[in-house]
């Protein structure tokens, strides 16, 4: 078994300075009609924290379920956060990989073992996400999603 706990990757996301004008042009190419643009909760219903502190920083979300992964195009906006870091440093690119995970503490602790460090947690509706700096071990950040639900 691996760090993360399975080997099926969930989603692939990219970071963008225009959601819409990135979301029309993945539609297109995967002849689709455009899903529609979610944005993140406030810091009172996410909880996000940046780097160990408490921050505002949001994003707006576009996802494209496709048939063996997710694609999430993410959008930086308000405070600071992974992502605008990220977008500021690398401009559009590649943000992560993410991964269906059970025990996101016990997956942070194997991964801290391992000098993959938490950059970034949040909550949203049922469940939650953490963010891991594996850019120096594997080049690309990695999500770990988990569902409070059981599921994943």
């Amino acid at each position: 078994m691996t760090l993360f706990g399975t080997r099926t990757v969930a989603q692939i996301a990219i970071v963008v300075r225009d959601i819409e004008r990135a979301r029309d042009h993945f539609a297109r190419l995967l002849h689709t009609d455009p899903p529609p643009v979610v944005v993140s909760g406030p810091q009172e219903e996410s909880k996000m924290t940046y780097r160990g502190q408490p921050s505002d920083g949001r994003a707006k979300l576009v996802f494209f379920d496709l048939d063996n992964l997710q694609i999430e195009l993410i959008e930086p906006f308000g405070g600071p956060s992974i992502w605008q870091e990220h977008l500021d440093q690398h401009g559009e690119s590649v943000h992560h990989i993410a991964f269906w995970v059970k025990d996101t503490d016990g997956r942070k602790q194997a991964l801290a073992e391992h000098g993959i460090d938490e950059t970034q947690r949040g909550y949203f509706t049922g469940g939650m996400y953490s963010y891991y700096d594996s850019i120096p071990q594997l080049g690309v950040m990695i999500e770990l999603l988990e569902r409070f639900d059981g599921q994943g």
